[in-house]
Parts: C-alpha cells; structure tokens; sequence
C-alpha cells in the first residue's frame, strides 16, 4: 500500500466553496429568525419615502419638475430609499462579524482547514442576498403603493433592461457596501462602537450620493457627490429604472456607472480578504 500523499490537515475539494456558502446561508437563516430586522431595515426607508415625497414634492423640481421631461420628487427618490434598504441590511450583516467574535464563532471558522478568503465571501455574499432581494422586492412594490393611497403614481422602466439593469446595480452596491462594513466590523469590538463609526461612514456616504438631493447648486457639494463611489451606483440605478421622458442629462454616463460600481465592490472584496488573512489571531 503506497502512503497516501495529502495531509490529513489538508482541507477537501470544494472546501473553499462549502465554506462559503454555508456562512452565507447561515446569515439569511439567522435573517428569517429575527424578524424585527425587516422593521429596521425595510419600514423606515419606506416611511422616509412616503414622509419625505409628501413633505417635500412641492419643493424639489428635477428637469422640469412633474413634466413630460422631468421626474417628481418620489421618482427621483425612489432609487435612493433603495440604496438606503441595502445600506441598512448591509449595516445589520457586517454586525453579526462581531457578535460571532464575542460569541467564539469565528475563532473557530478560523481555525477550519479553509481558506480565510471563504470567510470573507460567506459573509459578504450573504449580507448581499439580504440586501438584494429586499431592495428589489421596494423597487417592484413601490408604485402599487398609489392604489393604497401611500404614494402618488409612479412611473418605471419595467422592461427586461431596466430589470436586468437594476438587478445589476443592486448587486454591485450590496457587495461594496457590505463589504466595507466587514471591514470596519473586523477591527471594532463593540456593536455600540460600530453603530458609531457606521454613522459616521455610511449614512453621509448615502446623502452625498445624490439619492435624496442633487447637489448641483454647491461646487464643494457637487465636487463630494462626484468623489463618492455610491454615487455612480445610485445614478446607475436611476438610469435603468427611470421612464423614458425623465431628463437624466445631469447624471454621470453609464459606462461610468458600471465601472465605479464594479470597481468599488472588488475593491473592497480585496481589501477585506487582505485584512483577514492579515490578521493572525481574533481577539
């Protein structure tokens, strides 16, 4: 009998993509068991839609205002309250980084005959999902909102396109938002001291997107939207999603959008897989 040439340490084939794919079931599970996130992260969005459409659609005209060539306030804001659904799924999944740390869950992931890199990608695709389908679930329901009298009547790009389209740039946005915020989890302790920094980082990220407003009458303001990666996602995303007649001349092309977009996930992909396999030990 010949001695067997792999180490009994050595991880089994497919190792890499089991790994992965049970960290990212194991947050949509832990997802469906807690209900109360889909109040967090789903009904304020939609209630900051609702309140700001109504309070605010007398003082905002885009291209023309409620014309054949503009968009009312709600259709331009609308993409934006889906970023914010993803911003905040991808806020509620980074934390589980460190309530696995405190819990000793992940010291013993990291101990597992796997690479750290499927650390990274279960976490990060499975905050993705989460993100993904609530925040296409709001753009496909936001215009029945109308027939129950939340919403005045919006208009779509509901073509193959703009599916395909939005799909895409949710997508991209799920994985550079989630992955940045594991990336702030990896080196914070405290959920609390997390919220804090989170506040600092994502939420201006978000308002300096021109998803709530355009920036356009403030040279310094404009000058932030444009260094902001969200802010291609965001135009992307509004590009795809808009009806025909909306004047969308202001925004950046689409070749932009797609291109900061990808960038800024595998970006932050890489990073994340850096600072992991970084890191020797977890506290």
């Amino acid at each position: 009998m010949t001695a067997s040439t792999v180490s009994p340490l050595s991880p089994p084939r497919h190792a890499w993509f089991w790994a992965s794919f049970t960290l990212a079931w194991r947050e949509v599970v832990r997802f469906l068991r807690q209900r109360s996130r889909v109040t967090g992260a789903i009904g304020q969005p939609i209630l900051f839609w609702i309140l700001f459409g109504a309070g605010l659609s007398g003082s905002f005209q885009f291209g023309g205002g409620s014309g054949t060539n503009g968009m009312t306030f709600q259709e331009y804001f609308l993409p934006g309250v889906a970023v914010m659904i993803i911003l905040f799924t991808s806020i509620f999944s980074s934390i589980s980084v460190i309530q696995d740390r405190n819990e000793g869950f992940l010291q013993g992931v990291l101990v597992a005959p796997v690479p750290r890199s499927s650390i990274v990608v279960g976490k990060v695709l499975g905050g993705t999902a989460l993100a993904l389908l609530q925040g296409f679930l709001f753009i496909l329901a936001a215009p029945l909102l109308h027939y129950v009298g939340l919403a005045p009547p919006i208009s779509l790009e509901f073509t193959t396109t703009g599916i395909l389209g939005s799909i895409f740039f949710l997508t991209g946005i799920a994985i550079g938002l989630t992955a940045l915020g594991y990336l702030f989890a990896w080196k914070i302790d405290s959920v609390q001291g997390y919220h804090a920094v989170m506040s600092l980082v994502l939420l201006p990220m978000w308002l300096l997107s021109g998803a709530f407003f355009p920036g356009t009458g403030s040279l310094w303001l404009s000058w932030l939207i444009r260094l902001n990666p969200l802010t291609y996602g965001v135009a992307g995303l509004r590009r795809v999603i808009s009806r025909p007649s909306a004047d969308l001349s202001s925004l950046p092309p689409m070749w932009l959008c797609i291109t900061v977009t990808v960038a800024f996930a595998l970006l932050m992909l890489v990073l994340d897989v850096w600072i992991t396999r970084k890191d020797k030990t977890v506290k």
